[in-house]
């Protein structure tokens, strides 16, 4: 099983997280009810085993948290792949959610990079600010080693943007981390 297990602690979270690419259990607590929302739909819909403990200084407001826990995913995610052998490598999907159209594609590439193009009509989703949604995929992205395109393509309502957007994340990653069976790299390099 492609599993990792990441404990991090700082003076503003404490987070410990376990990510299995093969599925598996899936609990989220990070003391905000949308974020759990969004980590669960991410589990659920790109088929990952995925728990996740936070406390975090929401006295102060969500963004460490949120950010946080991206970076711990993220270090997750490449902890669990190794050295990136036997996958897909790429991948990209649209997911639709009502009025909402958003599309993710990735490059499990060892390079990181974000571009993230999403406007959020509504600021705030429960207690969830919606510009956090731009921080943790910059996290996830960065602290994974991958490379990650997100747009919305339209959208009215940002529970709606958001919650596409998560889940067009889960699905391309679902299928960059797909494995073959080559047993190397999809990489005219030879290494990821």
């Amino acid at each position: 099983m492609r599993t990792a297990s990441i404990e991090r602690k700082t003076k503003e979270t404490d987070i410990s997280l376990t990510l299995c690419l093969d599925g598996g259990e899936v609990s989220i607590d990070t003391g905000i009810g949308f974020f759990d929302h969004m980590l669960n739909s991410f589990a659920t819909h790109g088929g990952f085993g995925l728990t996740v403990s936070v406390k975090g200084d929401l006295q102060v407001d969500g963004h460490h948290t949120v950010e946080d826990t991206g970076i711990v995913l993220g270090q997750a995610f490449s902890k669990a792949l190794g050295d990136k052998g036997s996958i897909d490598r790429f991948g990209s999907f649209y997911v639709p959610m009502d009025e909402a159209l958003a599309f993710a594609s990735v490059d499990v590439s060892g390079r990181p990079f974000l571009v993230f193009d999403a406007r959020f009509p509504q600021a705030v989703c429960g207690e969830y600010d919606c510009a956090l949604t731009v921080e943790f995929m910059r996290a996830l992205a960065y602290n994974a080693g991958i490379t990650l395109h997100m747009k919305s393509i339209y959208g009215d309502n940002s529970h709606h943007i958001a919650e596409a957007l998560y889940k067009a994340a889960a699905h391309a990653l679902r299928l960059a981390v797909r494995q073959n069976g080559s047993g190397k790299p999809l990489s005219t390099k030879g290494v990821l």
